[in-house]
């Protein structure tokens, strides 16, 4: 009889706080990009595809990130050196609002058990995390999957290279008999104190929690039954509402509102006593703060790093970040500085966990720039505020090939477009037709339209907004291909 399916479940739903002002509720921590091109999302989905045997790889995501995710997973899996079993399949689940991991990991068992059987091998990655040794990452799967078919509930346990603050720990208790690698879990600690943590150190047998687990979704449900059953009947309720066979399928937001928003190690994992932790070296960082991500740079002769365009004088142990702008730092030490089209981010190194604070200040005060970047991301493509004042706006809006906006119309502004790049399928009022390269149209208020790309190039046009209120939400859609209401 052949093994279990092994089911990466790949789990990015977290806003990233600590990394604004390039981390944004609509762009958060996953889809930021490394120094060597690819984002932490991508690097997590080929991760789980090179493991053996994997041919399904499960996202659970918000449903306004579902599109974006599309695009990660398909320029990756396109980079990707070709397989002779081809590019996974990559079903998705759709939360409609952010509930933790537990309620996650419940909804990806029902699945895994409703399309796979309940013997299925959960793998549960977040999709924010780096780790460089592969090898290790494999070996450490495989152990893994062999204990989780023996019933045990399976983290992975970080050997800590510092006494780190900013992580919980997993003290290891006795080895399991006929695994000598891996260790009954004796308990799970909060994040330490200094003195606390540099005890944890010297001890020798704990480990970072690295937020990795690994069990069968029978196992999961189990233990979810016994310590967690509101939670579980909950989402056993959720699922009865859902439609397994729907691509993707979306989670029903009036039930999924009232789930508990607990993660799983305090819903289950504190709490079962099937738990297994498998010591590992994976080269593995959270990459949790600007601190972490700084180190991703190589440094200069006084410490600096930088990625972007930055001039330094006399400045020492200084990350500096740009995305579009040249960032000059003269007579400084030990700092982070991130610029970006909207914000600049100028941090002690000693306070870089404080920034997720900025980003309570500016939700609480209605800032956009807590949720915004200057470059939002649609279904079919993008856009990007060039300038904006009283009454005007303009924007360079980017249109993928064979993609359309929805048809809609505006209450209080009009719109005039002008095709950069690319051909443009217009509906204006009664009328249709393409406008090329230096052509023009005119929307007026309160006229029904709708924007399409029929070519093989991205459509790039500039749009001036004119009018009393030219906010996001004035928008009323009669019609769109991507279900957005």
């Amino acid at each position: 009889m052949s093994e279990s399916l092994l089911l990466p479940v790949i789990l990015s739903g977290g806003a990233g706080t600590r990394l604004w002002p390039v981390s944004r509720e609509t762009r958060p921590k996953p889809f930021i990009r490394l120094p060597d091109g690819q984002s932490l999302l991508q690097k997590t989905l080929l991760r789980a595809a090179a493991l053996p045997e994997v041919t399904t790889i499960l996202t659970v995501t918000n449903r306004d990130l579902y599109f974006q995710t599309k695009d990660e997973y398909e320029e990756a899996l396109a980079a990707r050196p070709t397989h002779r079993s081809g590019p996974p399949h990559t079903p998705f689940l759709l939360e409609p609002i952010g509930r933790n991991t537990a309620p996650a990991a419940a909804l990806a068992a029902l699945y895994a058990r409703h399309h796979h059987g309940p013997e299925t091998v959960l793998l549960l990655m977040p999709a924010d995390h780096l780790i460089a040794n592969s090898e290790a990452f494999t070996h450490t799967v495989t152990l893994a999957a062999q204990l989780a078919r023996q019933n045990h509930l399976v983290t992975f346990g970080v050997t800590p290279t510092a006494p780190e603050t900013g992580f919980g720990y997993i003290e290891a208790a006795q080895p399991l008999p006929g695994h000598p690698h891996a260790h009954a879990v004796a308990r799970f600690v909060e994040k330490p104190d200094a003195a606390r943590a540099a005890h944890y150190l010297a001890a020798g047998n704990y480990y970072w929690n690295a937020g990795i687990f690994v069990f069968t979704a029978e196992a999961l449900l189990n233990a979810l039954h016994t310590h967690a059953p509101e939670l579980l009947t909950a989402a056993e309720a959720i699922w009865a509402q859902t439609d397994p066979t729907a691509t993707p399928v979306e989670l029903p937001r009036a039930p999924f509102a009232q789930l508990p928003d607990i993660s799983l190690d305090y819903a289950v994992m504190e709490h079962a006593q099937n738990l297994a932790v498998i010591p590992c070296d994976l080269g593995w960082n959270d990459i949790g703060s600007w601190n972490a991500l700084a180190q991703l740079a190589p440094p200069d002769e006084h410490g600096n790093r930088t990625l972007g365009e930055a001039l330094l004088y006399d400045t020492r142990n200084t990350f500096v970040q740009s995305e579009h702008h040249l960032v000059a730092a003269v007579g400084v030490e030990n700092l982070i500085i991130v610029d970006t089209p909207d914000a600049t981010l100028v941090a002690h190194q000693d306070h870089t966990q404080a920034v997720k604070h900025l980003v309570t200040h500016l939700k609480n005060r209605g800032h956009d720039a807590y949720r915004y970047h200057r470059t939002v991301f649609r279904p079919w493509g993008s856009y990007t505020v060039l300038e904006e004042g009283p009454r005007f706006k303009i924007k360079r809006i980017e249109v993928k090939p064979g993609a359309s906006l929805s048809l809609q119309m505006h209450h209080h502004r009009s719109e005039h477009w002008i095709v950069v790049s690319g051909v443009a399928r217009i509906i204006n009022g009664e009328s249709e037709r393409l406008i090329h390269t230096n052509q023009s149209t005119f929307i007026p208020a309160g006229c029904k339209h709708r924007l399409e790309n029929p070519g093989k190039i991205p459509l790039i046009l500039i749009e001036v907004q004119t009018g009393e209120y030219l906010g996001e939400d004035d928008i009323v859609r009669f019609e769109d291909h991507y279900g957005r209401k």
